[in-house]
């Protein structure tokens, strides 16, 4: 927020969407947490991991759940579900798309408003990662980074 401080009508229209994302979504905590712990760590973004390693551990994701979420949706002890979490995620971001096949097992639990919430969910945090590492926000202190 410092750093957005400089660009004030950014920031407070940025922030809008943002408390959506974070605080107004319909989607349950845990899966929201899935979605951003695994975009920040695709998009190499060691501020949003740290925090969200936090805010996962808060929500009662384990820290083995959230190493293996570096691993991806293939990962040994992934229900089928969370696979599908971690699966929309890598495709929107190495083919800004969610295939067919993943849409259709995230609808088999989700309704539209939830479906919509995934994918701007991810989107939102990418652009945050674009955001934090080009512009070289470092970690707050007290908050981790990347596992060693």
């Amino acid at each position: 927020m410092r750093t957005l401080a400089h660009h004030p009508k950014l920031l407070n229209r940025w922030r809008v969407f943002a408390n959506h994302v974070l605080g107004k979504s319909s989607l349950p905590l845990r899966d929201r947490e899935i979605l951003i712990l695994r975009i920040g760590w695709l998009c190499g973004s060691e501020y949003e991991w740290g925090q969200h390693v936090e805010i996962g551990k808060k929500i009662g994701l384990s820290y083995e759940e959230i190493l293996r979420i570096i691993e991806g949706p293939d990962a040994e002890g992934w229900d089928e579900f969370d696979s599908t979490l971690l699966r929309a995620v890598d495709e929107l971001f190495f083919n800004s798309f969610i295939s067919d096949a993943t849409w259709n097992a995230l609808a088999e639990r989700y309704n539209t408003h939830q479906l919509m919430d995934v994918v701007f969910t991810v989107g939102q945090y990418n652009l945050v990662s674009w955001a934090l590492n080009t512009l070289g926000v470092q970690k707050d202190e007290g908050f981790g980074g990347f596992p060693k």
